[in-house]
């Protein structure tokens, strides 16, 4: 009989999928929370999307790009095409649209959610992505806009990060330069690509080829220069002669004059030369930066038009952190290494276990996380266990170094120890945990 190897822990999984483990996945939990509480201070209420939807109905909501990432299958059930969202805001706009209206405006949402995406096979990205976002749905306001912005930065803020970056763009300033110009849709594909990578000779290079006013030809031409700190805004303000255009820059320094009444403004830049998302968004965008990473760290922006693609015609501005380059940043950070730590073992060296039972339940009671060394071992071994556990400390029950109406607390990053006694503990007073 031919002998079949198991699968190695290469093929055991997809490529582009992962296992997160106990110390990574404590360390997600953290910066969820982080997240998380910082939305609910502002108001916002969770919503849980589902993890399939029908594609029909979920590619009403997605642009070509999205739809060619999306994971699809046909369901048995319904003998309809189903797809695993590759972003959650569409959902969100569906969920808006056909189950939310008893509520009343503004709706200010949150989620945490898994999304998946096809990504090349050779590209080593991943195609899960953990997002934490909001939506603000049924504003239209400088305000709420400026709201995003100012989430995303008490997030960082919380999260430990300096000289971190906001980057603002506003959609519409591209595109009244664009439609004043008369130039056709590819045209202006090419364009968009040559400004994306603020490449000024290759902007010049099309526009040589093009029978457009010099007016148009030297607002166009300035987009790649137009980024930089908030004085940007001023040059961008001597540039531009469309109305279309001298409007989203309105909209945008009205947004960065309520940032900084929220003591937002050193960490702002500004990029008009950035159309990150031009065919989703219908305003503001804005992306965050984190020192020592070439990625966003989070981004979104305003997208009036989105609903009503579900039958709801109303604004709505949102942005979501991804959550792995987060991790990537942080993992070593003292206080986040803090939040895969656990706080007592308990090791019971008598043969009745009603003491360490009551004793953890109490402390459980009481906040403290308590697991109980059912299995029997010596110290040596329990000792080793809470170390490679990330248990800061062990609680012995029996033994020499107690007598019998006490417990030996031991910390067990030096071995350091004291005495405590049993009925202080189960009295609910657990102030003496915390003398190592």
């Amino acid at each position: 009989m031919p002998f079949h190897a198991g699968p190695t822990k290469e093929t055991s999984i997809p490529k582009g999928v992962s296992d997160f483990l106990p110390e990574q996945a404590d360390k997600i939990g953290y910066i969820e929370g982080k997240i998380r509480t910082v939305f609910e201070l502002w108001g916002f209420r969770r919503i849980i999307p589902p993890m399939l939807e029908f594609e029909d109905t979920l590619s009403v909501g997605m642009d070509d790009e999205l739809r060619e990432k999306t994971f699809r299958f046909d369901d048995r059930q319904s003998g309809r095409l189903l797809a695993i969202p590759p972003d959650i805001t569409p959902q969100v706009a569906r969920i808006e649209a056909m189950r939310m209206g008893g509520y009343p405006l503004p709706h200010r949402l949150y989620y945490n959610g898994r999304v998946l995406r096809h990504v090349e096979s050779q590209s080593g990205l991943s195609r899960e992505i953990f997002q934490s976002g909001v939506e603000l749905i049924g504003l239209d306001s400088p305000e709420a806009d400026a709201e995003m912005v100012a989430m995303a930065v008490e997030v960082l803020q919380e999260l430990g990060f300096e000289g971190f970056k906001l980057d603002l763009g506003q959609v519409e300033f591209f595109r009244g330069i664009i439609a004043a110009a008369g130039l056709d849709e590819q045209v202006a594909r090419r364009l968009q690509g040559a400004i994306a990578k603020k490449d000024a000779s290759a902007v010049r290079e099309l526009l040589e080829q093009e029978r457009i006013s010099d007016a148009s030809k030297e607002e166009i031409a300035s987009l790649p220069r137009l980024f930089g700190g908030i004085d940007v805004l001023s040059t961008a303000g001597g540039t531009v002669r469309n109305d279309r255009s001298r409007r989203a820059l309105d909209n945008l320094v009205q947004v960065v004059d309520i940032l900084g009444i929220h003591g937002i403004r050193d960490q702002l830049t500004i990029d008009l030369g950035e159309i990150r998302g031009l065919h989703y968004h219908t305003g503001i965008t804005f992306e965050g930066f984190v020192p020592g990473l070439g990625q966003p760290v989070c981004g979104g922006g305003r997208y009036d038009t989105l609903m009503a693609r579900y039958g709801l015609s109303t604004p709505a501005t949102g942005f979501a952190f991804n959550l792995l380059p987060l991790l990537h940043c942080l993992e070593k950070r003292p206080e986040v290494e803090a939040s895969k730590s656990r706080d007592l073992l308990i090791f019971n060296m008598l043969e009745d276990r009603r003491d360490a039972l009551e004793i953890a339940t109490v402390l459980r009671r009481s906040g403290y996380s308590v697991a109980r060394d059912i299995i029997r071992r010596d110290y040596a071994q329990s000792l080793a266990y809470a170390e490679r556990m990330n248990i800061l400390r062990i609680m012995v029950i029996g033994g020499d170094n107690c007598a019998h109406d006490e417990v030996y607390l031991v910390r067990v990053a030096d071995g350091a120890g004291c005495i405590v006694k049993k009925a202080q503990l189960l009295a609910g007073d657990c102030s003496s945990i915390m003398c190592l």
